[in-house]
C-alpha cells in the first residue's frame, strides 16, 4: 500500500500502472473509512487475484461543496491515522 498526499504522485503512479497495462480502479470516499469501503477494495482485488491487472486507488477527499449553509463541513470526521 502507497499512501500519498500529492496529486502529482498519484498521477505518475497511475501513469506507471497504465504503462504496464493495468486498469484503474478507483473508490471515492469522504474518508472516515468502514467495511464497506473494504469491502469494494477487496472485491476488486479478488476480481484480479490471478491476473495482476489492476492499480486500486481509494481516495479520502472530504468535498466542502457536498454541505449546505447549515451542514457542518467543520465537524466532518476525518482521520487519517484510522483510515490508513
Amino acid at each position: 500500500m502507497k499512501i500519498t498526499k500529492q496529486i502529482a504522485e498519484l498521477r505518475e503512479y497511475v501513469k506507471q500502472a497504465r504503462k504496464q497495462g493495468k486498469s484503474i480502479v478507483l473508490i471515492p470516499t469522504m474518508g472516515f473509512l468502514h467495511q464497506g469501503h473494504l469491502s469494494m477494495a477487496e472485491h476488486a482485488r479478488r476480481q484480479d487475484e490471478a491476473r495482476d491487472k489492476f492499480y486500486i486507488v481509494m481516495s479520502i477527499f472530504v468535498n466542502p461543496l457536498q454541505f449546505g449553509p447549515n451542514e457542518d463541513y467543520d465537524k466532518y470526521p476525518r482521520d487519517l491515522g484510522w483510515d490508513a
